[in-house]
């Protein structure tokens, strides 16, 4: 059995500065760490209970079957400070069949990002009788 100890996103961006102004200035993401120098330097961010490593460079697309889900307190309010911040919405925020409320946007390489809610009453947050 492997015991994982801590674990991480990496991402491979096209433009490195361009990911790290989307991330870091744009999204608002904290630093955790920052490694290397000049513009190939890595930059590590907090995402709540995980960690987003922006590091090296790809050539090619990301993979369409990755998606990276932040859930956050306020959809609503992440969206117009997002809005403000000059990110593109892909789609604004929409309560899903399943219940939770979820926006849509994506990074500079056109990695999906989904901003999640949960509501008070979803069964996530919330389960009768326990």
């Amino acid at each position: 059995m492997v015991h994982v100890l801590g674990s991480r996103i990496l991402l491979r961006p096209a433009d490195p500065e361009r990911s790290r102004a989307f991330y870091g200035e744009q999204l608002g993401l904290a630093v955790y760490r920052e490694f290397g120098t000049g513009p190939e330097r890595g930059v590590v961010y907090f995402l709540g209970g995980g960690f987003l490593e922006v590091s090296g460079r790809s050539q090619s697309r990301p993979d369409p079957a990755v998606r990276l889900w932040l859930q956050v307190a306020d959809v609503a309010a992440a969206h117009d400070e997002l809005r403000a911040a000059g990110v593109p919405i892909v789609r604004p925020p929409v309560r899903e069949p399943w219940g939770l409320i979820e926006m849509w946007i994506e990074d500079p390489d056109s990695t999906p990002i989904v901003l999640v809610e949960v509501p008070a009453d979803h069964p996530i947050r919330y389960r009768p009788g326990i």
